[in-house]
């Protein structure tokens, strides 16, 4: 998050209704480059994958990503950046990812259909924006939550319906389904899902808030490795800490955790290089 957001706040909680929702709370953190850098360091992660607030107004998404442009300039090979867009500005979301994508910017996210107010499974909605991804060979990443469980801070509703609808709509664009997709990893054991769900990949953001660490083996066996991409969700969770934590709780094979912990990444960015985290 931008310096200037962040010292904003309050202005900004009142522009914007899901940041409201998602940083009301006092206590609610942000990361700037700086941090994130040295958080990375402290937890031995040479490379992440990093994403501003995905605002409802087109124009704070291009001030939000101005500063994300920013911070890869000033971090090189540090920071793999991606751009928020409003997809309901159809050409000027397009307008946006060309911009972003031509600032060395690699994808669009996270975007937040809930705070947003667009629904990822109205196939019109990413006619455009979807094009544009395949033309860039860009990943889209999108939060997504689960219908049962605990209530928290921006959940909403996009769940794994939502989420397959997108993906069956657009079968040739790689989509990053946040948080575990809200579960959707697990329906992969029916083959028809997992034939529609063969460009989506899954990060691991907030793990600790939502399941327990049997979730990696669960979802491994459901859906592979090689479509599960770790993610900190800094600075919500301590990375060395949690890094730390799927070394020794998740059981996963050495193979496992290099896929999880980077390879995927790399290969889903195009990458080259040390390991790659969201």
């Amino acid at each position: 998050m931008s310096p200037e957001i962040a010292s904003a706040k309050a202005a900004y909680l009142e522009r914007d209704r899901w940041f409201d929702e998602c940083y009301r709370d006092p206590g609610a953190r942000f990361a700037t480059a700086e941090s994130l850098a040295a958080s990375m360091d402290l937890a031995g992660i040479a490379r992440s994958v990093v994403t501003g607030f995905a605002f409802a107004d087109p124009g704070l998404c291009a001030a939000s990503n101005d500063y994300i442009i920013e911070a890869v300039r000033r971090f090189p090979g540090r920071f793999v950046g991606l751009a928020a867009v409003q997809p309901d500005a159809g050409e000027g979301a397009v307008y946006e990812l060309e911009r972003c994508i031509g600032a060395g910017l690699r994808g669009i996210g996270e975007l937040l259909p809930d705070g947003q107010g667009f629904d990822p499974a109205r196939k019109e909605t990413f006619l455009l924006l979807a094009a544009a991804l395949q033309k860039y060979a860009a990943p889209l990443m999108m939060h997504a939550s689960e219908p049962v469980g605990h209530s928290y801070p921006g959940k909403g509703k996009t769940w794994p319906p939502k989420i397959l609808e997108l993906a069956a709509n657009f079968p040739e664009l790689r989509i990053i389904a946040a948080h575990w997709g809200g579960g959707l990893p697990f329906y992969e054991l029916m083959p028809e899902v997992r034939l529609a769900l063969s460009n989506v990949y899954y990060d691991t953001a907030a793990t600790t808030y939502l399941y327990d660490f049997r979730v990696f083996r669960a979802a491994i066996a459901a859906c592979g490795a090689a479509k599960i991409l770790f993610a900190s969700d800094h600075p919500l969770l301590k990375q060395d800490r949690l890094v730390k934590r799927i070394g020794a709780e998740a059981g996963l094979t050495e193979p496992e955790l290099a896929l999880v912990m980077g390879e995927n990444a790399a290969r889903l960015f195009n990458l080259t290089g040390p390991d790659t985290n969201i």
